[in-house]
């Protein structure tokens, strides 16, 4: 599989191409703002993360961008935020279900209902997964996404128990979300676009200050705003399906503001770390396997796609140009994940 992209991470002159993802995004897409100060803070942050300077790994956030080393170019991005909800809180809507039962009416249903929670404080989140259209196709989305976890494993100490992601809800091209519109308008007197500049800006006290205390009823909301509690944005599905393989599932907790699905995992059944190894690396002329290597170490993490052919248990062969792609030489180890 020859391929010329690599996952890296992300320096401080990325900025352009960063904001570029942001704008083709689009509305709803939270974790890539389109605001300088921001955009310019996240490869801060990520440029310390890496390089260690960071006291605290769970304050530690990993933003990664996908290059074409034949050609210069940033085909997309994806990042690991090691924790959530430890400097400011992460709220989410949980869905109860209610039994109603009456003797004297003859009656007992069901009833669904929302409450806030702030229920995965200490929780990695990956996210931030953006493919430039023209960049798609021969597993560079697999790349895109399962390069996170391959990060995970290189220092998995640093990471939480359990791992989420969050993932963007039905809003349209205007930035409009019927969840918002039918719900969290009437509580908070402002735009959904406002709302999430807020969210990615602020200590997230807003929330709390103007949130309902109170459990919501589903029932009692207008039918377009049922319709899509749970339900991800079209451009999400491919995403969505590679959350499920990998192991993640959706238990019922959704976002405040679009009501997309949170999905979330035990980090030791992420199927592409359980079924990765650390190997040694061999340069030769062999085909048979593909998957994606990755270095074992975190500050200089690089991943990429891989085909070759394992040799005994501990071995792998691979190109020389694999092994320049990821700055490793013949004899250093990486950890690999193979389709099978």
């Amino acid at each position: 599989m020859t391929s010329p992209y690599v996952m890296r991470p992300a320096e401080l002159s990325d900025y352009d191409a960063l904001r570029s993802m942001a704008v083709e995004s689009g509305a709803g897409f939270t974790s890539l703002p389109v605001d300088e100060e921001i955009l310019r803070n996240k490869l801060m942050k990520s440029v310390d993360s890496f390089a260690g300077r960071l006291q605290t790994p769970e304050y530690c956030k990993y933003l990664m961008m996908l290059e074409n080393v034949e050609s210069g170019e940033i085909g997309g991005c994806s990042a690991v935020k090691a924790g959530v909800g430890v400097k400011s809180p992460f709220f989410n809507y949980r869905i109860i279900t209610l039994a109603q039962a009456s003797q004297e009416a003859d009656r007992r249903f069901d009833m669904d209902a929302l409450i806030l929670t702030n229920e995965f404080v200490g929780c990695t989140e990956v996210g931030t997964l953006f493919l430039r259209p023209e960049h798609r196709g021969a597993g560079v989305g697999r790349l895109l996404a399962q390069s996170r976890y391959l990060l995970i494993g290189s220092k998995p100490e640093w990471f939480g128990e359990k791992v989420i992601a969050e993932l963007r809800g039905v809003v349209s091209h205007d930035g409009e979300t019927p969840f918002w519109e039918c719900l969290g308008r009437h509580f908070f007197k402002m735009s959904f676009t406002d709302a999430d500049y807020l969210s990615a800006t602020t200590d997230n006290q807003f929330i709390l200050d103007l949130m309902p205390k109170y459990p919501i009823y589903v029932d009692l909301l207008p039918n377009e705003a049922r319709e899509v509690i749970g339900r991800c944005h079209v451009d999400g599905v491919p995403a969505y399906k590679l959350l499920e393989w990998e192991g993640f599932n959706f238990e019922n907790v959704v976002d405040i503001f679009d009501g997309g699905p949170i999905m979330q995992v035990s980090q030791n059944q992420l199927r592409t770390m359980r079924e990765s190894k650390v190997m040694e690396l061999e340069v030769g002329a062999a085909t048979g396997a593909t998957g994606i290597a990755a270095r074992t170490d975190l500050e200089t993490y690089r991943a990429c796609l891989i085909e070759g052919a394992v040799i005994g248990e501990k071995r792998f062969m691979t190109t020389q140009d694999t092994l320049d792609k990821l700055k490793l030489k013949r004899g250093d180890k990486a950890r690999i994940w193979l389709r099978s």
